[in-house]
């Protein structure tokens, strides 16, 4: 018996089918979670002390968090449905 055929048998046998998506699950719960206290900390900065370029930088940032989040979000759900 070959070595990929023995790895497909344990695999059956483990039900262990859905292993690499699970994976990818947490994975992406945990950079979720990273973008989102990123998030925070940014609407916590106050915006009077900043100068007109920092404030554009930090709003097209948090702009990139929120599509990034928001992208996320549904790929997290498209997972969630396949498993």
């Amino acid at each position: 018996m070959s070595i990929k055929k023995f790895i497909k048998q344990v695999k059956r046998i483990l039900l262990l089918n859905n292993f690499e998506q699970k994976g990818k699950k947490k994975s992406l719960k945990i950079l979720l979670e990273k973008l989102e206290a990123r998030k925070r900390v940014l609407r916590k900065i106050p915006r009077k002390a900043l100068t007109i370029k920092e404030r554009k930088a930090l709003k097209e940032e948090e702009e990139i968090l929120s599509l990034q989040i928001k992208k996320g979000k549904k790929i997290l759900k498209e997972l969630q449905s396949i498993i």
